[in-house]
């Protein structure tokens, strides 16, 4: 929990609340309940009031000693994702683009230091993990997660790289600071990102940006590849132009779409 100074109106309780499902991810999704206090810094009896209380709530469950979420909490972002042009706009885009490539396809937007998946056509399974609109992963390890960061501001990309913790994910991932700043300069210059088995091994992965009608980036759309069958080279030289296309026209679709009120 942050030692920073809070409003008036701050509710500390609804603050431990969230961070103790936040505490669940793709990596841990099922928790004890002194991992939950020890991940949200929380004493143990304040953890365990938390948990009961989310579990008569429907959002987790436990079996007496592990919890996990429950499909409840997708109700909390459910409001989000569904006044969300993006997905809709780009459904029969990735469609195409993975009819084409037949390769998986999915679009995520930037979430603090994670990307959220918003939207996703796949071919067939090449994750250890399944991919499912919320997902999320952490940027710096993730094609897309680069292309949304790299798009940042500059101030913004210095505050990411000076906060984010650079868990060596595979042996493949970038762990330097300077070395992803430098990455992140690449991408931002050359329009695309490609990280090859940072996040899993065995997974490569192409990603460019979406643009709103003011040419802001809001998104980034990538193409998933298994290593064995997919070189980085024939992931450039082949695929990219595909999916510089499938971009183009997601952003020529947004100029048109009336955004949702």
């Amino acid at each position: 929990m942050s030692d920073q100074p809070r409003e008036p109106h701050y509710v500390q309780s609804l603050e431990r609340g969230l961070a103790v499902i936040r505490a669940f991810d793709a990596r841990h999704p099922e928790l004890t309940l002194s991992e939950v206090a020890r991940i949200c810094d929380l004493t143990r009896a304040a953890a365990r009031r938390f948990l009961l209380t989310l579990t008569d709530l429907g959002y987790v469950r436990t079996d007496g000693r592990l919890f996990s979420l429950t499909p409840r909490v997708l109700e909390l972002g459910y409001s989000f994702l569904a006044g969300l042009s993006l997905p809709e706009v780009a459904e029969p885009h990735l469609e195409r683009l993975v009819a084409e490539v037949h390769e998986s396809s999915s679009m995520s937007v930037l979430d603090g230091d994670d990307v959220v998946y918003v939207a996703r056509v796949p071919t067939r399974r090449i994750m250890t993990v399944a991919i499912n609109v919320g997902t999320r992963f952490p940027a710096y390890a993730t094609s897309m997660g680069r292309v949304l960061v790299a798009n940042l501001p500059d101030d913004h990309v210095e505050a990411f790289l000076a906060r984010v913790a650079l868990e060596p994910l595979t042996r493949r991932t970038v762990t330097s600071a300077e070395s992803l700043r430098t990455e992140l300069k690449r991408v931002r210059e050359q329009g695309y990102a490609i990280v090859d088995q940072e996040l899993e091994e065995g997974l490569r992965s192409m990603a460019a940006p979406v643009h709103d009608r003011t040419g802001a980036v809001v998104a980034a759309v990538n193409v998933s590849v298994h290593a064995s069958r997919t070189s980085v080279g024939l992931l450039r030289d082949t695929l990219l132009p595909r999916l510089l296309a499938a971009t183009t026209a997601i952003d020529a679709d947004l100029r048109v779409t009336a955004p949702r009120r």
